[in-house]
This record gives structure tokens, sequence and C-alpha cells, in this order.
């Protein structure tokens, strides 16, 4: 009887090993599954609706006629819509909704691409260009907020790194294609190439994303509280990425442009665009490790220093290999850096992630507004973008000055929290 016991002991044992080993293995499918919506539709709606517009812009100035101002315009019109888009982001904080107007954003992405190529009006265009603003918000703020949501609801590791490589895949695929269709197809053929790639990466974006738990624990059982930071606390990290806005937006914006009025480089400007993108692909996760060995704070002030120069090597010295090591740098900190603070917005309100991310957005976006139309305006004024360049890199090494004054206030609030508790005792 004893043996038998103990077979069946050991049977047992054996089973809730097995159950164990498949409950881990099928929490790993869904976490994948998960993040792979994630990445797919940041390519849809930053890749693609977003960011094609940039190697996008040398062939619709020389066969569409579009002017550099104009250009800029376009470009601050799309910021417009992104920060409708994340105004709207702050002030939700039913799950439920959020999972809603992500969805329809997804749709709104591909649909925007249609518009591109069905027309030369330039309202036509403008339009596009808010309604893709509005879809790249709902990828980046209300998908983001999702997925950070399931993943501290299960227990996961909380950061957004492999998610955001969707973004540097988006724009390295785009510039590939662009590459290989410029010799068969326009301006407009190419929009309606782009048109069918979103409507292809629209489908996992939108079938591989769960519907979102609203019982305010985790699948452990644990409760779910948000811990802000302190009212100057967000308003300097407020300010902070608005510089950072500002030193992101004129890259991004017009390198493709820049590449190709600097001496010698006509030609050139796509290969920088996909430079950008393959510094972007690896870079979130990058930074999530370099977060974790030396703090969040410390590896935004790095990102923030070594973007300046990313913004600098163009105009620094006139060179194919310094353009591209510029726009290499660029996409490998710009986007770390967007990663790292919503990420951080989302530690803060794990209940609400969306709430925090749309102000910090709503911060970026002012700056993308005022940053393309400023640049295209100095660009027509002084026939190229050097001087562009050059205030936006002044404004992100501020940026980066504010971000290092936010360790003494996270010092001096930690300090005031631990007077606070031991009054209470």
């Amino acid at each position: 009887m004893a043996v038998k016991s103990n077979i069946t002991s050991i049977n047992a044992l054996a089973s809730v090993k097995q159950c164990m080993h498949t409950c881990s293995m099928t929490l790993a499918a869904q976490r994948l599954q998960v993040l792979c919506a994630g990445i797919f539709s940041l390519m849809l709606t930053l890749g693609v609706a977003r960011f094609a517009y940039t190697p996008m812009l040398p062939q619709m100035q020389a066969q569409a006629g579009l002017g550099v101002a104009d250009a800029g315009w376009l470009a601050a019109i799309n910021y417009v819509g992104y920060l409708s888009g994340a105004l709207l982001a702050s002030f939700i904080s039913d799950l439920r909704y959020k999972d809603r107007l992500y969805r329809i954003g997804i749709v709104l992405a591909v649909l925007s691409t249609v518009m591109m190529a069905i027309s030369t009006n330039l309202w036509i265009w403008g339009i596009s260009r808010y309604v893709a603003g509005l879809s790249s918000a709902a990828g980046m703020l209300l998908g983001s907020a999702l997925i950070l949501n399931w993943l501290m609801r299960h227990g996961q590791r909380s950061e957004l790194g492999i998610q955001f490589s969707g973004i540097g895949i988006g724009i390295a695929l785009g510039a590939a294609l662009i590459a290989l269709l410029n010799q068969w197809l326009d301006w407009r053929g190419e929009w309606l190439a782009f048109s069918a790639l979103a409507a292809l990466l629209a489908i996992p974006a939108l079938r591989w994303l769960p519907p979102p738990d609203t019982s305010g624990k985790t699948t452990s059982g644990a409760a779910m509280s948000d811990s802000p930071p302190s009212r100057l606390y967000l308003q300097v990290f407020m300010a902070a990425y608005f510089c950072a806005g500002i030193g992101y937006v004129v890259s991004a914006t017009f390198i493709v442009a820049i590449v190709e009025q600097l001496p010698g480089l006509s030609g050139r400007g796509n290969l920088a665009f996909l430079l950008l993108g393959i510094g972007a692909a690896p870079a979130c996760i990058i930074w999530d490790l370099v977060a974790r060995r030396f703090g969040d704070l410390n590896a935004l002030i790095a990102a923030a220093l070594l973007q300046v120069l990313g913004i600098l090597l163009p105009v620094l010295h006139h060179s194919l290999w310094t353009a591209l090591m510029g726009a290499w740098l660029f996409g490998a900190t710009f986007i770390g850096m967007v990663s790292l603070v919503l990420t951080m917005a989302g530690r803060y309100y794990p209940t609400r992630p969306a709430r925090m991310m749309g102000r910090m957005t709503l911060a970026y976006g002012l700056a993308q507004i005022i940053g393309p139309a400023l640049t295209g305006v100095l660009a027509t004024r002084f026939g190229g973008y050097a001087v562009g360049l050059w205030c936006a890199a002044a404004v992100m090494f501020l940026g980066g000055g504010l971000l290092y004054g936010l360790k003494f206030i996270e010092r001096r609030d930690r300090q005031e929290s631990m007077r606070s508790e031991t009054s209470a005792c």
C-alpha cells in the first residue's frame, strides 16, 4: 500500500509539473503574440502611415510639385493629428474604449495611406496627414498602453523595447521598398504599394491583440495601484520631452531631403533613411538593457546627448559616411527615448497607462507641430537645412540638462516621502 501511495504521489507531482510547464508555454506563446501585435501595429501606424512620407518627399517634390514650405506644413499637420490623438488618449481611462479606438486607428492608418495616392490636392494630402497622425497616436499610445497593461497583469517585465522595434523595422522596410520600386513606379504607384503593405500589416495588428482585462488585478490576484510622480517632476519631465520632440522631428521629417541637398550626396537620401530604420530597430531593446543597468534617467540622458551628435553630424562634415552615421545614430537614440519615457509613464499609472503617456506625448506632439513648420520656413529663407539642424541640436541639449535636473528632483521627492513616513510613525 505504501509503494502504491508513493507511486500515486509521484504521478500527481508529475502531472502538476506538466501542467505548470504547459501553462508557462501557453503564457510565453500569448506574450509573443501580444508583442507581435504591437510590432505590426507600429510598423503600420508609424513606419508606413506616418514615416513613409519622409522618404517619399524628394519624389513628391520632383514629380508632384510639392514645395519645401508646403512639405513642412504637411508634416506639421501630421503632428497636429498626433497631438489630437494624444489629447484624446490622456482623457480616456476605460480600457475597453482604448481598445475600440486602437482598432479604429489601425483602419484609419490604412485609409490615410490610400488617400496620399488618389489626389494631388494639397487639402486632401493635409487631411491624410492629419488622419495618419491620429492613427499613429492610436498605435503608439493606446496600443502601447494596452500591451503594457497586459504585460503587468500577467507578471511579465514591464518594458516596451521589443514592441517598439516595430517602428525601426517599419522605417527600414519603407526605405527598402522605395529603393526597390523607384525604377518601376512613380510617386503615386509607390503610395499604392504602401497602401497594400498597410492592409497586410493591419491583419495581425487587429487579430493578435486580445480584449483588455478590466478586473483591476493581476492574474495572481494582486491589486494594481498607481504611484504618480510629484507635480514638479512631471512638469520638468514634460519640458524635457518637449525638447526631445524638437530634436527628433527636424531630422525625422527632413533627413532624406537634408542628405539630398548636401554637396555630392544627391540620390543618397533614401540610404540615410534606411540606416535610420536599421539603427532604430534594435535600439529600444538595447536601451531597455542600459536602463536596467544604470537607471531610466541615466539612460535617457545618454540617449539625449548621443542624439545631439546624430543631428549635427550631417552639417559638421559634408560626406556620405558622416551623413549615414548621423542617420544611424539618430535612429538608435530617438526611438529609445520614446520607449523609455512611455514605459516610465506606464509604471507610474499601471491601471491607466495611457493617462501619463498622453500627457507626455502632448508635450512631444506640440514640439512636432512647431519644429517642421519652422524648419521649412528657415530652409526657404536660408536655402538649406543647416540652421534648422543647429537649432534642433541646441534645444535637444537643453532637454538633456532638464533630464539631469530630474535626478535632483527625484532625490528630493524620495527624501520628503521618507520624512512623511517617519512623521506618520
